[in-house]
Parts: C-alpha cells; structure tokens; sequence
C-alpha cells in the first residue's frame, strides 16, 4: 500500500492495529478515480475489527508472504471471513485479488509457496487474478493495483446524468384559475 501511493517502502516493520487507510488517485478508462486503501490487521485477534473496515468494499485484496506456507494455507480463511463480515450482495461474484508478496526475499531462495500453487488455489476460487509482488522493489505493484482498481469498477452502477423536466415557470403561473397565489 505505502510503496503504490507513495514509492515508499521501510523496513521498519510494524504490526497493524485495527486497520490503516491510503488515498491515491488513479486515471482509469480517461475518468479519475479516488481509491480508498484499506490495510486491515492480518493477524487473527484483530479478525473481529473486520466487520467495520469490510463494509461497503468495492474489492478485497488478500496478501501472502510467499516464504510463508502458513500465510498461504489461510488465505483461504480469509476470503471466507471477509464474505460472513461484508456481506457483499453477490458473493459468488464479488471481486478478489491474490498477491504472491516478498519475492524479493534471498534471491528466491527461502520461497515455499510456488506461483503455480497459488495460480491453482486462485483458479479453483473462481478465477482470482494473481500476482507476484515485492513491496520493497515495488516489483509489480503498480500493475497489481491497476487490476485491483478496475475490478472495484467493476461492481460500480454506471454514472447516470440526471436531467430534470424542463418546467415552465410562467405558463405554469398563467393557466392556475384557483388556489393560493406564490
């Protein structure tokens, strides 16, 4: 979230508590966009805070560390706890992103979490898009939120432009016979 909004990576590693926000505004299709950037806790006594930061999302990303088999194995937990506390209206077809994060780590070396077993897990959970991230090398960040922004379009109604009924004032005025007088 901090190396897409502000090209900024620390290594200075804090827990979340409850939940932290970005703004960034993004140009999709020639319209701007504001995108509101939720980081949630990831760890599991800070689950119940969930309900007040996943309502009314327009996307959910979720985020494993690819050295980290565990990180992986609950991803699944997640996306379930995140439908039971949003509630979204079409479940079945609300928007998730899968990000495979810290390649970077020892050249490759420490990684136990291979792209093609979370391209498998995203393929079985309906086609989630995948990618694989360094937030510290900002190694496909950008195209990872480009894909998280437009399927938070996705779900978005069309932007109608309201055109009221043209009303004649003076016509209206000139054909009253009775009532109060404005």
């Amino acid at each position: 979230m901090n190396q897409f909004v502000n090209r900024k990576f620390s290594n200075q590693y804090k827990a979340t508590i409850g939940a932290d926000f970005l703004t960034k505004e993004v140009q999709i299709d020639d319209r701007l966009f504001t995108l509101q950037i939720w980081d949630t806790a990831g760890q599991e006594r800070f689950q119940s805070l969930g309900v007040a930061f996943y309502r009314g999302a327009d996307c959910c990303v979720l985020v494993n560390d690819v050295n980290v088999m565990k990180s992986f194995d609950n991803l699944n937990n997640w996306r379930e706890e995140f439908l039971i506390q949003a509630s979204p209206s079409d479940p079945e077809s609300f928007p998730f992103v899968v990000l495979g994060n810290k390649t970077d780590v020892d050249g490759g070396k420490s990684r136990v979490v291979s792209e093609k077993k979370a391209k498998a897990w995203c393929a079985s959970k309906g086609n989630i898009p995948y990618f694989e991230t360094s937030a510290k090398e900002g190694f496909n960040v950008d195209a990872a939120f480009e894909c998280i922004a437009k399927n938070a379009l996705k779900n978005e109604p069309e932007e109608e432009v309201y055109l009221p009924d043209t009303i004649d004032v003076a016509g209206a005025r000139q054909q009253r016979s009775t009532g109060c007088e404005c």
